[in-house]
């Protein structure tokens, strides 16, 4: 399956997202904010990166509008988590190159269907 990062300050949320995605079979960096995030990805490979928006340090923003700038994860498949669901944050996380964008709270069925799909159209 595939190698997933998880960036969320929010143990349990990181705890609940890490435990699902490897109960469907994937392995799970889990991380606390965004410059682990930008560390972990550099250092291994990571086939998608769920990023938490509101994070100390550096946001899920701007985590992903640094890895749609660089080369080697411009085209790495991103989803946003976060309890933002107005319609101009949805925007500002779709401008800043994201493939989806999750609100909290969510269920882990869905949490696994749309990252499927994000792996899948992305052919990962």
């Amino acid at each position: 399956m595939a190698h997933v990062l998880v960036a969320d300050d929010d143990t349990d949320i990181r705890e609940l997202v890490a435990f699902k995605l490897t109960q469907d079979g994937h392995e799970v960096t889990a991380v606390e904010d965004g410059l682990q995030a930008l560390q972990t990805i550099q250092d291994h490979k990571v086939d998608l990166a769920l990023l938490d928006i509101r994070m100390p340090g550096m946001s899920g923003l701007e985590v992903c509008r640094q890895l749609r700038a660089a080369a080697p994860t411009a085209v790495l498949p991103i989803v946003l988590i976060t309890a933002r669901s107005q319609e101009d944050d949805v925007e500002a996380g779709f401008a800043a190159g994201a493939d989806d964008y999750i609100t909290k709270p969510f269920s882990p069925r869905e949490l696994s269907s749309r990252v499927e799909a994000v792996l899948a159209r992305a052919g990962r």
